[in-house]
């Protein structure tokens, strides 16, 4: 097949490459190249942005650092990092096959993007079983701030362990004066080495750990669903809190289904590919990689935009960020939902007066359901004093529900 070039990510799971003999790079017209270029602009843009966002609003607010939150920051840095080093530089390699960035980082696009990738999927992992023991077996000792810390650390180095084989064969070549970024397999078992290691990585960074994810929010999903609550406290804090894991179990639900249907097909092309190595030499071929590609890679916007859309707190924490715009005006309600101690919060009625609140038996949300005090410790707020000559209204209080 040396006669034609694969169009292909030389990250991920691609395994790589083609034979560097007479190749033919594609070439598509300038304004497909324009069109191209502005689809993947906006999707670093959104998503760089977007999980940056993400990341401020949980370590920025110490009402927010929980231990399921910590496992998203590093959802988000992943994400973060995938696009802005992955969707970036491989599209400008996949629509010029010309490898621009050097040696150096050729080694490094090879390893770190991939890496984070790993990261993405195994944070999401992460949050599943950490939400499986608190609400399917709440008298469990939960994760401490240091094991957190610990189990992140050791997402990373299994990550970087999984993504090492494709760095340590990736090499630079030179074809008629065009470098490219390859993965070398060995020469005497390339076609074995590229199908074995296509089928481990989908295997261990798609079909384990959405298999693991399923079969957690399943029992999870059965196990709130069937837990009622006694009828003297069916508009008190443990409904409010029973709804509120509920939101962010369907939450992390749609996250996950996401991120299956954005990387099936790309997953479904290089195993098409390691089978029949003509598909690469189609004209079309460039386009259908672009395409998947960015499919992919869109996975890494979603989930601030699912987070914004779905969950109270974080859609308060985008209202604060993006308060300098001219179309964002943040409320009283939104600086409550993420500053407010677990002790003492403010609530404004409709005259605008504060009253001090007493969070009774309040905790620290160690067991909160996504930045959100949880458990059955917690009870109804008792109110201490208000401000006089003020008529008395509804008021807004910083919910535990989303």
């Amino acid at each position: 097949m040396g006669a034609c070039v694969i169009v292909t990510n030389t990250n991920i799971s691609s395994g790589l490459e083609s034979n560097t003999t007479g190749i033919t790079a594609f070439s598509m017209p300038t304004w497909q190249l324009a069109l191209w270029a502005t689809a993947y602009l906006a999707l670093v843009l959104v998503a760089v942005t977007g999980n940056a966002t993400v990341t401020w609003i949980i370590l920025a607010h110490q009402r927010m650092r929980t231990v399921t939150n910590y496992f998203i920051v590093n959802l988000a840095l992943a994400d973060l990092c995938m696009a802005a080093f992955n969707a970036a530089f491989n599209f400008v390699y996949a629509s010029h096959n010309i490898w621009y960035f050097g040696r150096a980082f050729c080694y490094f696009q090879n390893l770190f993007p991939i890496t984070a990738m790993f990261v993405s999927i195994y944070s999401m992992t992460a949050i599943a079983i950490d939400r499986y023991m608190a609400i399917v077996h709440p008298f469990q000792p939960r994760l401490s701030a240091p094991s957190t810390k610990a189990v992140i650390g050791g997402i990373w180095l299994v990550a970087l362990a999984l993504a090492f084989p494709q760095c340590f064969y990736s090499t630079i070549t030179e074809d008629e004066g065009a470098t490219k970024c390859v993965v070398a397999w060995p020469e005497d078992s390339r076609d074995k080495s590229l199908l074995l290691y296509h089928l481990v990585v989908i295997v261990l960074i798609y079909l384990l750990p959405l298999t693991v994810m399923f079969v957690a929010y399943s029992i999870i999903g059965l196990t709130l669903w069937r837990r009622a609550v006694p009828r003297h406290q069916a508009h008190g804090a443990n409904l409010r809190h029973l709804q509120a894991k509920k939101k962010f179990v369907k939450t992390m639900v749609l996250v996950v289904v996401t991120f299956a249907i954005c990387w099936l097909p790309y997953h479904l092309y290089f195993i098409l590919g390691s089978f029949q190595e003509d598909i690469y030499c189609h004209k079309f071929i460039q386009q259908v990689y672009l395409a998947l590609f960015w499919l992919a890679m869109s996975s890494t916007m979603y989930n601030p935009i699912i987070y914004c859309c779905l969950n109270r707190r974080f859609r308060s924490g985008f209202r604060l960020a993006f308060r300098c715009c001219p179309w964002v005006t943040p409320t009283e309600e939104d600086k409550l939902e993420l500053t407010h101690t677990p002790s003492f919060s403010l609530r404004v009625n409709r005259c605008h007066t504060k009253e001090i609140l007493f969070m009774a038996g309040d905790t620290v949300p160690s067991e909160a359901t996504n930045g959100q005090a949880g458990g059955p410790q917690d009870r109804e707020s008792v109110e201490l004093s208000s401000l006089p000559g003020c008529r008395a209204g509804p008021s807004i209080l910083a919910k535990a529900s989303s």
